[in-house]
């Protein structure tokens, strides 16, 4: 049984609700596994991270950036994310285009490795959710102009799950495969 962490940097929810299932995948597979909110760095894992034999990181995006914690705790664990198996993934909009559901499609991708320096072992890009009636009306109203522009479903009638959750799992297999 190995101990992972998973730290996941959210806005709406849906990038913990991805991690979620990851951790109950890697605990059905015999495994511990904490899940913590790099927006709350009094977690206690963060003060543990160094007793953990695998570190996952999950990160949204909202408007073409990820939060600043994401980066921080990669700039304070870099020599640890890269001393034992670790893996990054993205959740994002845009994803939901063919071609940009991939590390090496995804521009936001690109943009994380170019900004934190760090090459992960191991890179996911995953489509999220859209729910227009979760977000305060300039989110709504900016969000549904930027799906305008790009084709995207515009009708606040019902929330959107653009994820593929075979390719969720399959990443989360190969995590646990990572040497």
């Amino acid at each position: 049984m190995e101990r992972i962490a998973i730290f996941y940097s959210t806005v709406d929810g849906h990038t913990r609700t991805i991690c979620a299932r990851l951790q109950a995948a890697m605990e059905a597979a015999g495994h511990e596994v904490t899940l913590a909110s790099l927006d709350q760095p009094d977690d206690p894992a963060f003060a543990h991270v160094q007793n953990f034999d695998r570190l996952l990181i999950g990160a949204s995006i909202r408007y073409g950036k990820h939060r600043p914690p994401v980066f921080r705790f990669i700039e304070q664990h870099r020599a640890l994310l890269e001393s034992r198996p670790a893996a990054f993934f993205t959740v994002n909009l845009v994803a939901r285009k063919p071609g940009k559901d991939t590390p090496e499609g995804s521009p936001y991708m690109r943009k994380f490795i170019e900004r934190s320096g760090w090459q992960p072992p191991l890179a996911g890009v995953f489509a999220g959710r859209l729910d227009y009636a979760s977000y305060g009306p300039l989110d709504r109203t900016m969000i549904r102009f930027i799906m305008w522009l790009t084709q995207g479903p515009t009708s606040a009638s019902a929330p959107v799950v653009f994820t593929d959750w075979a390719s969720v799992d399959a990443f989360g297999q190969h995590f646990l495969t990572l040497r």
